[in-house]
């Protein structure tokens, strides 16, 4: 069985210096083998996003064939392969897909309190809103068209649903800003910009709500995550060599929180992906998971989810395909 790495030391997640660095513990998590169990010839894409609903279903938002291009202009016919695939938490089972001819360039998926399936397309410029079966119920943005106003995104990238319906969007890789509108999809308002100061993001990755209703951004390119009130007001930021590039993060019942560390994707390896447990105060508590393609390894850890019962899963883009998680 893979044994997850211990990491020996961490830097203050608020400017104390590493000669102060605590020791981490070892991973209190360990990777379920032979989750999920996908049909003779069947197998994923590049997995972007991953949430689970009520009734413990595994939601997996994948780019079947499709890969990101070379040039980065991205494709805009529709991926003819189900893009969404559905699988039961517990077995492994799959149980439904949908999806197909839909969707240029998967990325973020979001399942509310009310097991509506949100998702973006970075191709399509757009944000959908889904029942659980798959109906299409809202759309935003202008279908392949980019923009920086109220009615446009460029290449959005999560969605964050509050109790009363309203939403955040992290859009994206091209504006960086934070956008709340109402539940019906109109525009509330919305901060950020490019830069490296509080408030400001550089490729504002992921998008996630606590129960207070802060809002927690992975801002991917400048290494942290920063925390905000409702109103997009900063708090506090996470940053630190042990959290790495946060490519999303999941809030956890008791305000813990798990960060997947994507990497810094260097030309070749050794490369650096895994997941980080943050304390609610902050404070690291541990690290699992290492570049790789075995059991409980990543290649690009991209998105994060945590059933009910505390199970972990993590969705590999690279590696196409989610693992899952439990406690030891």
């Amino acid at each position: 069985m893979f044994s997850f790495i211990t990491w020996g030391f961490i830097s203050c997640l608020f400017g104390c210096s590493k000669t102060n660095a605590q020791p981490i513990n070892t991973s209190h998590y360990e990777v379920v083998h032979s989750w999920p169990q996908l049909p003779e010839g069947r197998k994923l894409g590049a997995v972007s996003g991953v949430a689970v609903d009520s009734h413990n279903n595994v939601f997996v938002f994948h780019r079947a064939g499709r890969l990101w291009p070379s040039d980065n202009v991205l494709i805009m016919d529709a991926i003819e392969e189900p893009t969404i695939t559905i699988f039961d938490g517990k077995s492994g089972a799959l149980i439904h897909q949908w999806g197909a001819n839909t969707f240029a360039m998967p990325h973020g998926l979001t399942i509310d309190q009310n097991d509506n399936v949100w998702v973006t397309d970075l191709a399509y410029q757009q944000i959908y809103k889904f029942s659980h079966d798959g109906h299409l119920l809202l759309t935003l943005g202008e279908r392949g068209v980019a923009g920086d106003d109220a009615k446009h995104f460029n290449r959005p990238t999560a969605v964050a649903v509050t109790h009363d319906g309203s939403f955040y969007v992290s859009d994206g890789y091209r504006n960086n800003r934070i956008m709340k509108f109402s539940a019906t999809g109109e525009f509330l308002f919305q901060w950020g910009k490019k830069g490296d100061n509080a408030g400001e993001f550089n490729l504002p990755h992921g998008v996630t709500l606590d129960k207070s209703g802060h809002v927690y951004v992975s801002d991917r390119s400048n290494s942290r995550v920063q925390v905000f009130d409702a109103d997009g007001k900063y708090i506090r930021e996470w940053k630190s060599d042990t959290i790495g590039r946060p490519y999303a993060v999941a809030i956890k019942d008791d305000g813990d929180a798990l960060v997947v560390d994507g990497g810094d994707q260097p030309l070749a390896p050794p490369h650096r992906s895994g997941v980080t447990a943050i304390h609610s105060d902050g404070s690291v508590d541990h690290r699992f998971g290492r570049y790789g393609n075995y059991d409980g390894q990543f290649d690009m850890a991209h998105d994060v989810a945590i059933s009910k019962d505390g199970s972990v899963y993590i969705g590999d883009i690279n590696g196409s395909r989610i693992q899952k998680f439990v406690r030891k």
